[in-house]
């Protein structure tokens, strides 16, 4: 797989008599195929509960919701101390730019209905977090990803 702009972690990764790759997510407590998506998920959590110390047991992967009626399910999800929706992370392949339209995606299809406080997007090579101030109405940049007890 390609290697991330992350630290290096390492992971339970088998293949099938098909020939397919999984990953044991640790979150969903099953193997996954392993897409390029899916490696950058990997490596991204393993980095938030390793290196910034979010608590594992806060933090869910594919996270189901409805808006509008309609199903869609969010990346990963980390929650306060209390099972509330803190930190909405959106996840894309190494080579997908990101732009507008991911900024688009997790704000407008996600948050508009889980309302977290914070917002995260990577592609393994390009890390974005956000704080929504609900109070102004406004996304505010944060300079790095925080460290989970300064959320």
């Amino acid at each position: 797989m390609t290697k991330l702009n992350l630290p290096e972690y390492q992971f339970n990764i088998k293949h099938d008599p098909s020939g397919a790759t999984a990953i044991y997510d640790q979150l969903r407590h099953k193997f996954v195929r392993l897409t390029p998506e899916e490696w950058v998920r990997q490596n991204f959590v393993e980095y938030l509960i390793q290196a910034k110390h979010y608590p594992r047991g806060l933090m869910a992967n594919e996270v189901s919701l409805v808006q509008n009626g309609i199903k869609r399910r969010c990346d990963s999800l980390v929650a306060d101390n209390c099972g509330r929706p803190l930190v909405i992370v959106e996840y894309k392949a190494p080579n997908i730019k990101i732009d507008q339209a991911v900024f688009d995606q997790i704000i407008l299809r996600y948050n508009q209905v889980i309302m977290a406080r914070y917002l995260m997007i990577s592609n393994g090579m390009v890390h974005y977090c956000c704080r929504n101030d609900y109070a102004n109405k406004r996304i505010v940049f944060l300079p790095e990803i925080p460290e989970y007890g300064n959320l």
